[in-house]
């Protein structure tokens, strides 16, 4: 027979269980004098891109470039948060490695889940040679993606958080669109897309005339410094990522249409 026994609860606090979304950075060098330069690259010119996001360090892979190195955690810390970043924890570092983050304020969090990219799919010519056909009118925009109808002029930057993005008109040079998300262009590509702005390698840049001053999914970027091929260049496209054994992540264009 069960029994019920009556129990008493603190009046003034509760402890439950709770999940808190991470940024993970994933150290490659120990250089932080380089990874000042870098960051200043990626981020400069978006100051609103992070919004004092709490970040776990995970030094995996800087243990496999760098054995045993031993990075100033006080000035990572310094320099995250120069960018709207909270450093909370590191992950994956030898004792050495862990004991320094810990003497610098940081927690060991060995559990913390870093999403990582799916494996390597079979590679399907990136550049096809076959006459591209005329692309379909536009499909509506799924629930939740941010639209944009205007064209965006030099000097414009978009960014979709946590979604989707679409734009309906052209996005001439200069202009920058974001989104954690895909990335739909429903007319010439001329500025900066970056998709999966936030790690999504799923993430994919669709462009009605693809023309892009420099394309990026998930931190892996082309420049228009080397040009695109004439099968896809001012053409219906997409732009996906196609992950390698090693890490060495591929940017894969393919044409629209048939």
């Amino acid at each position: 027979m069960s029994v019920a026994l009556a129990g008493t609860a603190p009046s003034t606090f509760e402890i439950k269980s709770a999940y808190l979304p991470l940024v993970a950075l994933m150290l490659k060098s120990s250089n932080l004098e380089r990874l000042s330069q870098e960051m200043a690259q990626r981020f400069g010119d978006m100051p609103d891109f992070f919004d004092n996001d709490p970040v776990v360090i995970d030094l995996h892979p800087l243990n496999v470039a760098e054995a045993s190195a031993m990075p100033d955690f006080g000035a990572l810390q310094t320099l995250l948060r120069q960018y709207r970043l909270v450093p909370l924890a590191v992950r994956g570092g030898t004792i050495e490695q862990t004991a320094m983050a810990l003497a610098a304020g940081l927690t060991h969090a060995p559990d913390a889940s870093v999403q990582r990219a799916p494996p390597a799919a079979p590679l399907v010519e990136p550049f096809p040679a076959a006459p591209v056909a005329q692309p379909e009118p536009a499909p509506i925009a799924p629930a939740g993606a941010l639209v944009i109808d205007k064209p965006l002029r030099s000097g414009q930057q978009v960014y979709a958080r946590g979604r989707d993005l679409v734009v309906m008109a052209m996005v001439n040079p200069g202009a920058e669109v974001i989104a954690d998300g895909h990335i739909h262009v429903y007319a010439p590509l001329r500025g900066k897309a970056i998709a999966g702005a936030r790690g999504n390698s799923e993430a994919r840049i669709f462009a009605l005339s693809m023309a892009p001053e420099l394309i990026s999914i998930a931190g892996i970027y082309r420049t228009s410094e080397v040009p695109l091929p004439e099968s896809v260049l001012g053409k219906a496209a997409q732009v996906r990522l196609l992950p390698g054994p090693e890490g060495d992540d591929k940017l894969v264009i393919d044409a629209l249409g048939a």
